[in-house]
């Protein structure tokens, strides 16, 4: 049985690519990746320090999107950032008051 290729899912790097995250974190910024990769969008996941020329001063790990799937890219990560902050705000090992 013949394997099927697995698509590639990073954008034509002659494309131009924006910044749409950037993580001091790689597991952070891998996470991001994978949120994007599942809502459709291309992305790319970079060093920092591949990426000085463009982002001068910048470290960690940057993901790069197309042009055109920046905003979409961007609404998906603060949607999902949104959802993990409500998370957090609904701590259940939040302090009970004690019983009289």
């Amino acid at each position: 049985m013949a394997a099927h290729p697995v698509p590639d899912q990073t954008p034509d790097p002659n494309e131009k690519l924006v910044k749409v995250f950037d993580s001091e974190a790689e597991s952070e910024a891998m996470v991001v990746k994978g949120l994007l990769d599942s809502a459709g969008i291309d992305s790319d996941l970079k060093s920092g320090t591949w990426v000085q020329d463009t982002f001068p001063g910048l470290g960690g790990m940057v993901i790069l999107v197309r042009e055109e799937d920046a905003e979409k890219a961007r609404q998906t990560i603060a949607e999902s950032q949104q959802v993990g902050a409500a998370a957090e705000d609904d701590d259940p090992t939040e302090e009970l008051p004690a019983a009289e």
